[in-house]
């Protein structure tokens, strides 16, 4: 999936576009290394997703003790890979979103065995509900229509008001047209996170990227946080439930274990602060909280179906449908694109149906996919063999897949959240960090961003 690729041509036509690397000084971590300091600090890393990764590694090479606290079983946070039916799913995060002009990942990634490979997002074939192809120059035109629509919204967007509500008023009767729906969730609520109910009219799209098609890690992107976490003393099923920074001596508590340091560094998702998981002490100041309050968490779920015999036509990439409900299984992936022989597909659930999802059964979501697929190719093909799904809303380790600006809440709560609290306290994520949030190269330079802070205090 190409971040930015079905609207970057429209936003940077408009005032509202910035493209710069501010941050791309972070990026030459693994190129130079870090002058060990000499001091006894000790830094306490909540969460070892790749932003606490990131950080651990740094600190640690100038010369901090470092010790990294995780409640799952494993590093990486959304950084998952599912192995158990032989094919590398990636339950979060899967491509690297404009791999050049300096991206970090994209060296990390090689450094760590990742394998890439370019999706096509131009290998692409959109069906209706009879089961007809989408004429190609019909979707042209609408997709040029989509794009100045997007434009158009931003234009008329303010703080208070959705996306939805902005588009409703500009185009009454597009949001009813199924290809519509189609464009407005596989295209905007996967690109942003959130849906277009509880999207930001005015800064949906303020945030930057870097350059290039994306890729996607076609070997498990947990690769990249495995790499990252050699030599780290991480400290795994350790979930944090107190913080105390206003002690003489810092602490935090997991369970039955206290840890002291002089600096803590949280790194959990936006959703696990918002559901109060970790108690502080003293309360966090107003303005967090109230950002913390007013940035929200999306919520895209991913279905990875595995069949005897593929029936689909091998070479597309993508394959679009168009039902009436938003969000439902409209975008699947062609994964023998990249994986020859595995004979799958990969699907989403996007915005309000992603959460819908999540009290759906295994054979409930099939059915539903299946009827898509029939309607497509006929009702001779069969049923998938192998079957996996995510569930990032309910899932207590995130609640949510990533953040989004939302209607009512300025890009400025971004900034706030990243924010140090009395220089003991200090916040990484991929929520923290505005120009490049809900990726892994915004978590990672958030990760770089605090240590270097910690460092020079």
């Amino acid at each position: 999936m190409l971040r930015r690729k079905f609207v970057l041509s429209a936003i940077k036509a408009s005032p509202f576009f910035l493209f710069q690397s501010s941050l791309t000084s972070a990026c030459s971590l693994l190129e130079t290394e870090e002058t060990p300091v000499l001091t006894d600090k000790k830094i306490i890393i909540i969460g070892a997703g790749i932003s606490g990764l990131a950080a651990a590694k740094k600190l640690k090479a100038a010369g901090f003790t470092v010790v990294v606290l995780e409640a799952q079983e494993k590093s990486g946070g959304r950084l998952r890979t599912d192995r158990s039916i032989g094919i590398a799913f990636d339950e979060g995060a899967s491509w690297i979103h404009g791999p050049k002009g300096g991206n970090p990942i994209t060296a990390i990634a090689s450094q760590a065995g990742a394998s890439t490979y370019l999706t096509d997002d131009e290998s692409l074939r959109i069906y209706d509900q009879s089961g007809k192809e989408y004429n190609t120059d019909l979707l042209d035109t609408e997709y040029d229509l989509f794009e100045a629509a997007l434009t158009a919204v931003r234009k008329a967007g303010t703080d208070t008001q959705s996306f939805e509500a902005i588009f409703n008023s500009l185009y009454p009767e597009k949001g009813k047209e199924r290809l519509w729906k189609y464009m407005l969730s596989a295209y905007l609520e996967f690109d942003s996170g959130g849906d277009i109910s509880n999207l930001s009219s005015k800064y949906f799209y303020d945030d930057e990227a870097f350059p290039g098609a994306d890729v996607i890690i076609t070997n498990g992107y947990d690769k990249v946080a495995e790499f990252l976490g050699k030599g780290l003393d991480i400290k795994l099923n350790s979930r944090v439930t107190e913080i105390n920074y206003g002690a003489p001596q810092p602490f935090v508590k997991t369970g039955g274990t206290t840890y002291e340091a002089d600096y803590i560094l949280v790194t959990v998702p936006l959703g696990v602060l918002k559901n109060k998981s970790i108690a502080f002490s003293p309360v966090l100041p107003s303005e967090k909280t109230k950002a913390i309050e007013n940035t929200q968490m999306g919520n895209i779920n991913k279905f990875l179906l595995v069949w005897k015999s593929a029936f689909w036509d091998a070479n597309t990439q993508y394959i679009g449908y168009t039902p009436e409900t938003k969000g439902k299984f409209n975008y699947f992936m062609n994964v023998n694109k990249f994986l020859p022989s595995s004979n799958a597909l990969m699907t989403f659930a996007f915005g309000k149906y992603a959460t819908q999802t999540e009290t759906m059964s295994d054979a409930q979501i099939t059915t539903e996919i299946m009827s898509h697929l029939k309607s497509i190719y006929g009702n001779n093909i069969s049923n998938p063999i192998q079957f996996l799904r995510t569930k990032w809303g309910s899932n207590i380790n995130s609640f949510g897949s990533y953040s989004f600006a939302t209607n009512g809440s300025g890009p400025l709560n971004f900034d706030t959240l990243s924010n140090a609290v009395s220089n003991k306290l200090f916040f990484a994520g991929e929520h923290t960090i505005r120009e490049y949030r809900g990726t892994v190269h915004g978590a990672y330079l958030s990760g770089i961003r605090e240590a270097d802070k910690i460092i020079d205090l």
